[in-house]
């Protein structure tokens, strides 16, 4: 399960990547937003990708820790996106459920390690 979810956010953080792309190409909230997107988007697989080599289980227990917040302000700047009418939800409605998954997942996780 945990190689499957290096994949997952991996590819997330592709999309994420490909969607910051275009808000950075423009100016104001987008871009803005999208700068901040581009940080935790891209942040939740890198600490997951550090959890798995961790030293410790309290290592791994906090670089999960880490990647679940990271998911949770991905999702917060994904949701800002649609209410402030910079992007649909129609455009990004597959990031916010892909988000509030992540966000579960790596929750079960730590509860299941703890």
């Amino acid at each position: 399960m945990q190689r499957d979810l290096c994949e997952r956010t991996f590819k997330f953080a592709l999309d994420v990547t490909n969607l910051c792309k275009v808000l950075l190409k423009g100016n104001g909230v987008g871009q803005m937003i999208g700068q901040q997107l581009l940080r935790s988007g891209t942040s939740i697989g890198a600490n997951v990708e550090e959890g798995q080599g961790g030293q410790s289980k309290a290592d791994f227990l906090h670089k999960y820790s880490v990647a679940r917040k990271e998911a949770r302000e991905t999702h917060y700047w994904l949701r800002l996106l649609v209410g402030s009418k910079v992007c649909s939800s129609k455009e990004i409605g597959k990031l916010i459920k892909e988000s509030d998954e992540l966000i579960a997942i790596l929750t079960s996780i730590i509860k299941k390690t703890k």
